[in-house]
């Protein structure tokens, strides 16, 4: 099962295609960050979150070629709802930047790929900086579409 489950994630993983950050040390600090979060979430859906978020610190690591951690051993009564979680946040996520790139007519709209919390018009902001793209459109066709994208906490 962890075989199956690590070439799934894997696979994942790829069609997100997200950027390798640097330095290397980006990885760890963002885990702690995490770590620090997730303990001081109160919260059944607090918690699930964060662990979701530390889980994906770990493998967006070990896939990028840093690995800083490794994960549990799969016990699916146990992490079975966090894999999933995990897995519909960042898809969800992933998927709305690319619909708002999308929206805008933005040049370079097959290359964002993003997956940080777009509930804060700072957060598109920063990815439309990111990728030159006309920062108030981008905002504001977010802020539209944020209405009736789902998106996990």
């Amino acid at each position: 099962m962890q075989r199956c489950l690590d070439a799934v994630l894997k696979r994942w993983h790829k069609t997100l295609g997200l950027s390798l950050q640097s330095p290397p040390s980006w990885y760890r600090d963002r885990l702690r960050e995490e770590l620090r979060e997730r303990r001081s979430a109160r919260t059944f859906l607090e918690r699930l979150s964060e662990t979701s978020d530390v889980y994906f610190s770990i493998i967006r690591a070990r896939y990028d070629g840093f690995p800083i951690r490794n994960l549990p051993p799969f016990n699916f009564s146990r992490h079975s709802s966090v894999y999933a979680y995990m897995v519909a946040k960042y898809s969800l996520r992933w998927g709305f930047y690319r619909v708002t790139a999308l929206l805008c007519r933005a040049p370079c709209r097959y290359s964002i790929r993003e997956v940080v919390n777009p509930a804060k018009d700072s957060k598109l902001k920063e990815v439309a900086s990111r990728h030159e793209v006309d920062q108030d459109k981008f905002i504001r066709i977010g802020r539209t579409l944020r209405r009736v994208w789902p998106l996990l906490p």
